[in-house]
C-alpha cells in the first residue's frame, strides 16, 4: 500500500485490524519488528487518516472499500498541489526577489507589470470572481473571518464547492463565526459540511471584523464595515496583510471550537447536513450501495465516503450499530 502513502509498518498495523477488529491497541505491542515505538506511531497516522476507530481497549480497522478510495483522493489531491506549485512560479520568485541585495520593484502578476498592492473591488461580481480565483490559486491556508448571524442559501450554494475543492487540494481553511450564527438551521448544516469535509471552525460572541486571507499574502476587506455590498478591498502590501493576520490570530486565540459547541448535549441543536441525512436514510432503508449511492444522487464513491464519516460520528462499529444509534438520537 504504499502507492497510497502508507508505511510498511502503517499497512501492517492496519491489516492487522481488519483481522482482528475490537482488539485492544497494545495488544499488537511486540508482535512487530519495528517494536513498541513503531507500532504506537503507525497506530497515531491511521487514527489521523481515519483508517483506525475507537480506542486502546477497542480498536478496529475502516473496512477497505472506504479506506483505499480515501487512500487514494489523498494521494491525487497531493499531486494536483504538486502539479500547482510547479505551474505557479510566482510566490518563488517572490521569495528569491526579497532575498536580492539590491531588490527589484516587488514583481506583480497583472499584465502591464504594475506593482499593484492596492485595489478597490465595488462591484459585487467583481468582488465574487476575485474570491473564486484567489480560492482557486491558494497554495497552503485561507483564513475567514464572517461576522454574520444567517448566510443566504445564495452565498451557500456558491460557496459549498469552491471550499470543498480547496479543500480536498489540502489547503487549509480557518473559519471564524458567530455565535449567533448557531442558532440558524441552514447555516449550522452548512458549518457542519464544511467542518465535515475538514475545516478549522471556531466561535466568538463578539466578532465584528470581516476578512479573507489566502496564504498570507493576499486579503480581502471591506470598504465599508457596515454595509458589504458597497465592496471589497483587495489588499497585497505584505506589512498591512500580516496586520491582517495578527488580528485574526487574535481572534482566532479567543474564540471557541465548533465541535465542542455542537457536540451531543452541549446544549445546542445537533443536526446533520442535508446531504448527511439523505445519506443516512439510505444507508438505514437500501441493502445495496450502488442503489443508495442513485437515491443520494452522488457517486459510489462519495456515498461510502459518507457512510464512513456517518459510522465515526456514531462512534459505530458497522452499519447496523450506526442505524441503530442513530435511530436512538431520533436522526431517522
Amino acid at each position: 500500500m504504499s502507492v497510497l502513502g502508507l508505511s510498511g509498518a502503517e499497512e501492517d498495523v492496519y491489516r492487522y485490524f481488519l483481522r482482528n477488529p475490537r482488539t485492544p491497541a497494545h495488544d499488537i505491542h511486540g508482535m512487530f519488528p519495528f517494536g513498541e515505538g513503531g507500532a504506537t506511531q503507525a497506530i497515531s497516522r491511521l487514527r489521523d487518516l481515519r483508517l483506525l476507530h475507537g480506542d486502546d481497549e477497542s480498536t478496529w480497522a475502516t473496512e477497505p472499500g472506504v479506506a483505499v478510495p480515501r487512500l487514494m483522493e489523498k494521494q491525487l489531491a497531493a499531486m494536483h498541489r504538486t502539479i500547482r506549485q510547479l505551474t505557479n512560479p510566482w510566490p518563488i520568485l517572490r521569495s528569491l526577489q526579497r532575498d536580492r541585495q539590491d531588490p527589484l520593484p516587488e514583481l506583480s502578476e497583472t499584465a502591464d507589470g504594475a506593482g499593484v498592492t492596492f485595489r478597490r473591488l465595488e462591484d459585487p461580481r467583481e468582488v465574487r470572481a476575485h474570491i473564486d480565483e484567489l480560492a482557486f490559486s491558494a497554495q497552503e491556508e485561507v483564513l475567514a473571518a464572517e461576522p454574520y448571524d444567517t448566510l443566504p442559501q445564495e452565498n451557500i450554494t456558491h460557496r459549498r464547492p469552491v471550499d470543498v475543492r480547496c479543500l480536498r487540494r489540502g489547503v487549509r481553511i480557518r473559519n471564524l463565526v458567530r455565535t449567533t450564527a448557531l442558532e440558524d438551521a441552514a447555516t449550522l448544516a452548512h458549518l457542519r459540511e464544511l467542518h465535515a469535509n475538514g475545516a478549522q471552525i471556531r466561535v466568538a460572541n463578539e466578532l465584528s471584523h470581516q476578512m479573507l486571507v489566502y496564504d498570507s499574502h493576499t486579503a480581502l476587506l471591506p470598504i465599508d464595515v457596515h454595509d458589504t455590498a458597497r465592496g471589497a478591498l483587495l489588499i497585497e502590501e505584505s506589512t498591512l496583510v500580516g496586520g491582517v493576520v495578527s488580528l485574526f490570530e487574535r481572534l482566532w486565540a479567543a474564540a471557541t471550537d465548533f465541535a465542542t459547541l455542537t457536540a451531543p448535549g452541549a446544549g445546542r441543536i445537533t443536526r446533520l447536513s442535508e446531504t448527511q441525512q439523505r445519506v443516512l436514510t439510505c444507508m438505514c432503508t437500501v441493502s445495496k450501495d450502488e442503489v443508495g449511492a442513485q437515491r443520494a444522487g452522488m457517486s459510489l464513491r462519495t456515498y461510502r465516503r459518507h457512510i464512513a464519516d456517518l459510522l465515526c460520528a456514531l462512534d459505530a462499529g458497522n452499519r447496523a450499530q450506526a442505524a441503530l444509534t442513530a435511530r436512538e438520537r431520533g436522526w431517522v
